[in-house]
């Protein structure tokens, strides 16, 4: 039995069936995405959505769809699925649908009286290629398949309306055709492996409906260009398989690129197996340099998330290769802007200040699981330039105090940490001074390179000075955050402790290094159990406190608002499954995997195979946001990877 399969009962009801997406990527920023039916909800949706360099590198939807319809005896049976304007969908091809299998490519199966027709999907990988293969299972008749092309050719958070502008010119290829519908965008291919009649029947359809872009109170309604419809004879028994690219192919090839495609493809037939498949989606390879797109369908390359998710999109699924090219890519960027201030184009926040702490940590994480001596003949220059760099005051805003040790940093008018909602450009959650986690982090950066430093005797002198300024920081660590109710404050500024209960602490309780003593560490813990835990990760608020919002819904400001104030991370069990085993030992193990299977439940929900950005704080704990995110996906697979390790 297929580990992700649903069948007719379930993608007939489109109730059930159009929440529940899916994702494909090349590994160099296209990607496929829509619901299992095919029905597009969202602007971001398309079958071909690819990065323009000329743009700004953003991703445009130049493919949307390609409804399928199935001709016998004369009859046409159209297999797509639209959403139009006042909730109307048309054809109704879900209908037909059987089943839906996802353990290896996507596959659906049709049946329209005595056929039964599937269609598989795969991207090619650096390829911004993506192909469709049609088999006809049975038929006891002739029959032809019809596709008809819905092109969009915009940026993914745009919507396109009826011009006048558009180039409606449509050249012959082999056995397809090419367009190109303005300039400066790419020319689409659209060609088959087997001979294809081109019919030209140009038409605006107009007003289709992206539902979850209407749920979210922005702009959801379009119109997309039809140039016209390719008819291709099928016997019983025989594929054919459609090309869309920006480049085109040789209808020979297209057999032997789809058998080879699939051939290097690991099967979703597990929990960890789904994991392994979604980190590899984020990765994004650039001539010779390589990056992690935060999210899907809307993420950019982010300084943060990089160094949050690169331990567990690689690491954790033995692709230390990956890790080491991608470290490379991004480490440069932050010793560069180090050095001169200098930002990068492509990795968006390398000046924010804790941008050198979730670095120093993601090395750390590769001493811990390749071993340190590679670490050190990797990375210790870094990790010593990175200590020093902040020591030094050498960031705009991280400052360490010389009396006590702690780090502060300006979060007054922009946001400086991950909880970095903003509303009319201020910060939601005005984090400010000394912020926890920043601390925690900045004393277990110290004590990881000081560890790390050991065995070089021509670092002894900053080694020392290392080991000094974490000690002089321990106690007034303890002294700053540690309250009587036995929890941490979120930050300290002035004389004014933030008391609200915020996952920033299970960051702190989670690092390798600490100034908590275990009695500490476990007070914590209780409060972060009790208060933030949830099946789907922790809550960013507790319930408990004031301006608690649990659900990331509403128009585009109350979700701004909401973001951190209640919804659930699942990111954050990585840091609390860290800490857990740290106080319970080999006597938490099953604690936590019993706390993983909230997890393993998403892989049939919402974007199958992998974890969306946030989920409501409260019951169901539906996800909501990016329907693919790094830092969960990764961070799951962290904890995943700590539990098997201490079952071992």
């Amino acid at each position: 039995m297929s580990y992700l399969k649903f069948d007719k009962n379930l993608l007939i009801n489109l109730d059930q069936s159009l929440p529940k997406e899916m994702l494909r990527t090349n590994q160099a920023g296209a990607y496929h995405c829509t619901t299992l039916t095919g029905c597009n909800t969202r602007k971001q949706h398309g079958l071909l959505v690819i990065p323009i360099e000329s743009m700004g590198d953003k991703p445009h939807v130049l493919l949307s769809t390609l409804d399928e319809t199935v001709i016998q005896h004369g009859a046409p049976f159209n297999l797509g699925l639209h959403r139009y304007r006042g909730g109307v969908y048309s054809p109704n091809g879900h209908k037909y649908i059987r089943e839906f299998d996802c353990e290896g490519v996507p596959r659906m199966t049709y049946r329209v009286g005595g056929v039964i027709l599937t269609k598989e999907k795969i991207f090619i990988s650096q390829e911004n290629r993506i192909l469709i293969r049609y088999t006809l299972v049975e038929a006891h008749s002739a029959t032809t398949l019809r596709f008809k092309p819905f092109l969009a050719f915009r940026e993914v958070n745009s919507l396109c309306v009826e011009n006048d502008a558009i180039n409606k010119t449509v050249e012959p290829v082999d056995n397809g055709i090419a367009t190109c519908l303005y300039d400066g965008f790419p020319t689409l291919y659209m060609q088959f492996s087997h001979k294809a009649e081109w019919i030209e029947q140009p038409n605006w359809y107009k007003d289709i409906e992206y539902v979850k872009d209407l749920e979210r109170g922005v702009p959801y309604c379009e119109d997309l260009w039809v140039p016209g419809y390719f008819e291709v004879p099928i016997k019983k028994g025989e594929s054919i398989i459609f090309s869309a690219g920006v480049s085109p192919v040789s209808p020979r090839s297209l057999k032997k690129m789809y058998e080879t495609e699939i051939a290097s493809r690991t099967p979703r037939s597990s929990f960890f197996n789904c994991l392994k498949n979604s980190a590899k989606q984020f990765y994004v390879r650039k001539g010779d340099a390589m990056y992690l797109i935060s999210g899907f369908p809307w993420g950019i390359v982010l300084a943060r998330n990089t160094f949050m998710a690169l331990p567990g999109l690689t690491l954790a699924i033995d692709h230390r290769a990956d890790y080491e090219a991608i470290m490379n890519t991004a480490l440069k960027a932050l010793l560069h802007f180090a050095e001169t201030g200098e930002t990068s184009e492509r990795i968006h926040g390398i000046d924010l200040p804790d941008i050198p702490l979730w670095a120093l940590w993601a090395i750390q994480q590769y001493a811990k699981t390749i071993g340190a001596d590679r670490a050190r003949e990797l990375y210790m220059q870094a990790v010593a330039s990175l200590i020093d760099y902040i020591l030094r005051g050498g960031h705009p805003n991280l400052f360490v105090d010389a009396e006590s040790g702690l780090l502060s940093t300006d979060g007054h008018l922009t946001p400086v940490s991950w909880m970095n909602s903003t509303l009319g450009g201020a910060p939601v959650v005005r984090r400010t001074g000394r912020l926890v986690e920043f601390n925690a982090m900045w004393y277990n950066a110290l004590m990881f390179a000081s560890s790390l430093a050991e065995t070089m005797p021509e670092l002894e002198e900053r080694r020392n000075t290392w080991l000094a300024e974490a000690e002089k920081m321990k106690k007034p660590f303890i002294d700053t955050f540690l309250n009587e109710s036995g929890y941490l404050y979120d930050y300290v500024d002035g004389t004014y402790a933030e008391p609200s209960v915020r996952p920033n602490m299970a960051i702190a309780i989670g690092l390798d290094y600490s100034p908590l003593d275990r009695r500490q560490r476990k007070s914590v813990l209780d409060v972060v159990t009790r208060e933030l835990l949830t099946p789907k990760g922790l809550r960013t608020l507790s319930p408990k406190s004031y301006g608690y919002r649990p659900s990331y819904v509403g128009s585009p400001e109350e979700r701004e608002f909401a973001m951190h104030n209640g919804p659930s991370r699942p990111w954050l069990m990585g840091f609390y499954a860290d800490a857990y085993l740290r106080v319970f030992g080999m006597s938490g193990v099953g604690y936590i995997d019993r706390m993983l299977i909230g997890f393993e439940d998403e892989m049939g929900q919402g974007c199958i195979g992998s974890l969306s950005q946030l989920y409501d704080g409260n019951p169901p704990y539906t996800g909501r946001g990016a329907v693919s995110h790094a830092t969960n996906v990764a961070e799951v697979l962290r904890a995943y990877r700590s539990v098997k390790r201490f079952e071992q």
